[in-house]
């Protein structure tokens, strides 16, 4: 048995999320397709990060294990000869016995892109906020509110599997260009909606719809029904896992 590290990239508009659900398509089943029909062996896998429906991916890692011989190069090819053109397998490589994609991550990097100007390419890709005016500055102390080790409840799905809501934010922050603002959050683990509602709370503020000095509150409330709308999910993009 070997275990391989596969790094793959995907639009999530048209999957149900990551994993495998009765109600639609996953990448996982998508992907696991594709590893069965090209090994000719059923593969289970395990991903970084389990990405709710609509959500993108830019650099998730996903592991597994199997008794075939195989070159990752040659995997790699052959999945992208398999695969639906809105998955791709960037990187695969051979992994130490004790490697688990989720389990052996030391963090996570997710981005949210807002859209200032109305857009047809990046429709899919962006929450457009340009109907309304946003204060910068309220985002970026928003942002730097979440940094450090904190209980996330306030900002996770009310129906949650975690066993805990600790999180250490190590960074938390927000960039503009031309037609986009991009929030970035790194952290050791993130919970079930946590970075669209964070997101959602933080343009609530910054378009003059809650006090600044609510965001703390709502945080250390540790109560969802506190927080704001979780913003779509078409904005959000897991970017990078660190090992």
């Amino acid at each position: 048995m070997e275990t391989f590290k596969l790094c793959i990239e995907y639009d999530g508009t048209n999957y149900v999320g990551w994993q495998i659900q009765s109600n639609g398509t996953s990448v996982q089943s998508v992907l696991e397709g594709a590893l069965q029909q090209i090994l000719q062996l059923p593969i289970s896998t395990v991903a970084a990060g389990r990405t709710d429906a609509g959500v993108h991916a830019r650099g998730q890692v996903v592991s597994f294990k199997c008794e075939k011989q195989i070159e990752p190069e040659m995997l790699t090819k052959s999945l992208n000869g398999v695969l639906p053109n809105d998955i791709v397998a960037l990187t695969c490589e051979r992994a130490s016995e004790d490697f688990h994609a989720r389990h052996s991550a030391r963090s996570r990097m997710y981005r949210y892109y807002l859209s200032c100007l109305p857009t047809s390419i990046q429709r899919n890709f962006s929450w457009y906020v340009g109907g309304y005016k946003l204060d910068r500055k309220l985002l970026n102390d928003c942002a730097e509110i979440v940094l450090g080790e904190h209980d996330f409840t306030s900002f996770c799905k009310t129906v949650s599997t975690a066993d805990h809501f600790l999180c250490t934010v190590h960074q938390s922050s927000w960039s503009e260009t031309r037609s986009n603002l991009v929030y970035e959050i790194r952290a050791n683990r993130f919970l079930h909606g946590m970075v669209r509602t964070i997101v959602g709370t933080m343009v609530e503020v910054a378009r003059g719809h809650r006090e600044f000095n609510s965001f703390r509150e709502i945080l250390a409330s540790k109560d969802r029904a506190n927080a704001g709308m979780a913003a779509p999910a078409k904005g959000l993009f897991l970017e990078e896992i660190t090992y």
